[in-house]
């Protein structure tokens, strides 16, 4: 039945490849931290190649990074997003953003601007916060994982 459901099993090989990662653990909860970070930022489809990018400019673990981006995915991102909108509008006393009434250059990229930039705000706000508590909860959590054994998917007995 749990086969089924590709996210579940995304999910846990995600946390496999986690565990199986070779380094210090300190180096796996800065690059997970980063991943989160730049998973809870406005670039969504293009996360992971950003993450990787800057998990080798600072010389970070890379598969740590491109996990920790998986934190936005497509059930978890209109949860983010908006949580990330109203953060940002609420820091920066903005009203909400409403639909356009006409449509124009001008118009238009007013509301993009009111759009992103709270989005961007709210973001960054979110991603340091949770990039630190990602980076707290794995480095203590690593040592204690590494040697857990992951059971198998259960399978299905073969008929002779």
């Amino acid at each position: 039945m749990w086969r089924r459901w590709g996210l579940i099993r995304q999910f846990k090989l995600n946390f496999i490849r986690l565990l199986r990662l070779q380094g210090s653990a300190d180096e796996i909860a800065k690059g997970l931290a980063l991943g989160v970070f730049i998973g809870l930022t406005p670039t969504f489809g293009v996360q992971m190649l950003i993450a990787v990018f800057v998990a080798i400019l600072l010389r970070e673990n890379k598969i740590a990074a491109a996990i920790g981006v998986w934190v936005t995915n497509p059930l978890t991102a209109p949860f983010i997003y908006a949580l990330s909108y109203e953060t940002g509008r609420l820091l920066l006393r903005m009203e909400r953003v409403h639909l356009l009434e006409e449509f124009n250059f001008q118009a238009l990229k007013s509301f993009g601007w009111d759009l992103f930039l709270p989005l961007t705000i709210g973001g960054v706000v979110l991603g340091i916060l949770s990039g630190a508590l990602t980076y707290a909860l794995t480095l203590r959590l690593i040592p204690l994982f590494k040697n857990w054994r992951v059971p198998r998917w259960p399978r299905r007995k073969r008929r002779g």
